[in-house]
């Protein structure tokens, strides 16, 4: 549970670690009409979504990610999550990961099971069968063989960084969860439903990927909007505990529509709190707040990247 509960931010585990629960602000959610891949810079994707009024939409809560849309009988069993780059899609499963496990919601699932697909191109090469992987992943699961048995919730979080051929065209139909095969094979099967068809899936990934999933194996395809303005201030409020510090922030940000616009991404706010808020000497090394926007990009980019300051 701890680790999705500690969040580091700023340069990856190079920032303080922060609990989720104590400055988590909840993203516009929405569902997409799925088709054609929209190809537009992912800048100018945010852009669009923020002339766009929240109220035109219906938002879907996180923890209801997987209950019926009004007028459906049925929860969908494969959920596609798209969202750009850094607009909070991990912190999302990690929400909804920590909920689950502290008992907040879902309690009618009996394993929430998150993957990445950063650990499972490691594994390319690899033969499992379902259940072997599971034991690989979550060794709380041993003993357990019957999956069918239980309300299970699988979560393959980004999708666009995925190794793996994922070739459903060709990969031969896997049924048995006790049988070995290459971990593309149990993928497909597993997201078209002939694997384990009574889980629930929920693939994240960035609008560019998301054709890698055939659309007649994905029941509904949501969008991560962001922070709606109301949510900026919230987040601001939360994040920082001193109230004139955080107005004095809202109202910088206010002044630049551009930086107003593309705070609707999780990391951007992130990469800004720690521009303006250097870690301790010891953690990064300390540097000048970014002088424009070019320096505040240039900031996210190393962050996404995972790279060190210099």
């Amino acid at each position: 549970m701890q680790k999705f509960r500690r969040v580091f931010e700023g340069i990856a585990k190079a920032g303080q670690s922060t609990d989720l629960n104590d400055f988590y602000t909840e993203l516009f959610i929405t569902e997409r009409v799925s088709g054609e891949v929209n190809k537009e810079h992912e800048v100018r994707l945010i852009e669009k979504a923020s002339r766009k009024p929240a109220k035109e939409e219906t938002p879907i809560k996180l923890e209801d990610i997987f209950k019926p849309l009004p007028g459906q009988d049925q929860p969908s069993r494969t959920i596609m999550t798209t969202g750009v780059a850094g607009i909070g899609k991990t912190i999302l499963t990690h929400k909804f990961t920590l909920d689950w496990a502290e008992g907040k919601a879902n309690q009618d699932i009996d394993f929430t099971l998150p993957f990445t697909f950063r650990e499972l191109n490691l594994l390319k090469e690899k033969e499992f069968s379902l259940v072997e992987l599971l034991h690989h992943f979550f060794i709380q699961t041993k003993g357990i063989r019957r999956y069918d048995l239980f309300q299970v919730v699988f979560i393959l979080d980004g999708l666009d960084e995925c190794r793996l051929p994922l070739d459903f065209q060709n990969n031969p139909i896997w049924t048995d969860v006790t049988k070995s095969t290459s971990v593309d094979v149990l993928l497909t099967n597993l997201i078209r439903g002939d694997l384990l068809p009574s889980a629930r899936i929920w693939i994240t990934t960035r609008p560019a990927a998301a054709n890698q999933i055939p659309s007649e194996c994905v029941c509904m395809v949501t969008e991560v909007r962001g922070f709606t303005d109301p949510q900026k201030d919230e987040y601001f409020r939360k994040r920082f505990r001193e109230k004139t510090l955080a107005i004095k922030i809202i109202s910088h940000i206010k002044t630049s529509r551009s930086l107003h616009i593309m705070c609707a991404k999780w990391k951007l706010f992130i990469t800004y709190y720690h521009a303006e808020h250097p870690a301790p000497q010891g953690l990064i090394h300390r540097r000048p707040s970014p002088a424009n926007l070019y320096e505040l990009w240039f900031y996210e980019l190393q962050l996404l990247n995972q790279t060190p300051l210099s």
